[in-house]
C-alpha cells in the first residue's frame, strides 16, 4: 500500500464564541457533531434585583462538557491565548463584542457568524426585536464570514422564516435559535472542505437593528395602532414597552388593535373599558392593553388593574 497517497483528515480545531440564551442551542447542536477546543464568553455578571453573579448559558454548557472557558473583559486581552490554540475555525453567535481584525486573521478557515436576520437586512445587536418592531413580515438566519465592519461579511448560507402577526420577540427568538443551529450544521461541512459559496452583501439593501435603548421602549401614542402593536410584541418578553400613568411607569406586555375612532380624545387618552382590557387613543384608532405591569408590581391582566381603579381610568392620559 502506498501510504504517501493516503489523505489524513485531522479533526478541525474549533473555538465557539457566544454568550446569551440564543446561542445555547447553536452551541449544543455543534457539540453533537464536532469537538470544540474552547469557548469565549462574557465574564460572569450580577443578574436581577438581588445582584446574584451568574455565568452565561454558554459557560454552563462548556463546563458540563469539560471545555476550556475564556472570559476576557475585552476580547483583545485573549488574543494571545486564542492564537496559542491554533484554531482552524472560529464560530460566533451573539458573543457581545466587536471582534478586532487581529482575531479575524487567526483561524485558517476564518471566522464565521450565526446572525439572526436575512443580511444585509437588520445588521446590529437586536435584529429579532427590530424585525417585529419595524414591521417585517419575514426574517431568518444568515451564516456569514466576519469582517471588520459590523455584520458586513460575505454570506455563506441563509434560511428564511415568516413572522406571524402574533409572534413576540420571545417566540421569534426561540424559532431563530433552533434555525441557526440547524443551518450551521448544514453549512459547516462545506466550510470545512472549502466548497462553500461566498456572496458579497448588497450595500444598497442594508438596514439596521441596533441594540434597544430606553427611547425605543417608550410608547408614542401619536403613532398608529399597528406600530404600537408591533412595538409591544417586539419588546415582549424583554425589555418591555412602557408608558407613564399618574407619574408612574407602566409596562405593557400585551395588546390588540381596534378601528374605533375617538376624534375628541387626546393621543394616549384612555377611552374605553373592554372585557379583556382598556382602550387607549392613538393616531388612527386605539390599542387595547390586556396585560400590563404597574411600577413596583408583577405582571397582571388589565382587567384586574381596571377593577382596582374602578371607574377612574376613563379620561386619564397616558404619556
Amino acid at each position: 500500500m502506498d501510504f504517501d497517497s493516503i489523505e489524513i483528515k485531522k479533526e478541525p480545531t474549533i473555538i465557539f464564541m457566544g454568550t446569551p440564551l440564543f446561542s445555547a442551542p447553536v452551541f449544543e447542536g455543534l457539540l453533537t457533531k464536532y469537538k470544540v477546543r474552547a469557548i469565549v464568553t462574557q465574564p460572569d455578571r450580577p443578574v436581577g434585583r438581588n445582584g446574584e453573579v451568574k455565568m452565561s448559558p454558554i459557560k454552563e454548557i462548556a463546563l458540563k462538557n469539560n471545555i476550556l472557558c475564556l472570559q476576557p473583559n475585552k476580547i483583545k486581552d485573549a488574543l494571545q491565548e486564542i492564537n496559542a490554540l491554533s484554531p482552524d475555525l472560529i464560530i460566533t453567535c451573539a458573543y457581545g463584542q466587536i471582534l478586532p481584525l487581529e482575531l479575524l486573521l487567526i483561524p485558517k478557515l476564518g471566522c464565521i457568524n450565526v446572525h439572526a436576520s436575512l443580511l444585509p437586512k437588520l445588521r446590529g445587536g437586536a435584529p429579532i426585536h427590530h424585525a417585529i418592531i419595524d414591521g417585517y413580515t419575514k426574517t431568518g438566519v444568515t451564516i456569514m464570514y466576519m469582517a471588520e465592519s459590523m455584520d458586513s461579511g460575505d454570506i455563506i448560507s441563509q434560511k428564511e422564516i415568516e413572522i406571524s402577526d402574533d409572534d413576540t420577540v420571545s417566540t421569534l427568538h426561540d424559532k431563530l435559535s433552533l434555525m441557526g443551529r440547524d443551518l450551521l450544521l448544514d453549512t459547516l461541512p462545506s466550510i470545512l472542505d472549502g466548497t462553500n459559496k461566498r456572496v458579497a452583501q448588497d450595500e444598497s439593501l442594508v438596514t439596521y437593528g441596533f441594540n434597544i435603548t430606553r427611547k425605543d421602549e417608550k410608547i408614542d401614542f401619536t403613532k398608529t395602532s399597528k406600530k404600537i402593536y408591533n412595538q409591544v410584541r417586539g419588546l415582549n418578553a424583554w425589555p418591555g414597552a412602557y408608558c407613564i400613568l399618574d407619574n408612574k411607569i407602566m409596562k405593557v406586555w400585551k395588546c390588540y388593535r381596534t378601528d374605533n375612532i375617538f376624534d375628541k380624545a387626546l393621543p394616549g387618552e384612555i377611552t374605553s373599558i373592554y372585557k379583556y382590557g382598556f382602550g387607549v387613543k392613538c393616531s388612527n384608532g386605539e390599542v387595547v392593553f390586556t396585560e400590563i405591569q404597574p411600577e413596583g408590581k408583577k405582571k397582571m391582566k388589565a382587567v384586574d388593574f381596571i377593577n382596582g381603579y374602578h371607574d377612574k381610568l376613563i379620561g386619564k392620559v397616558l404619556e
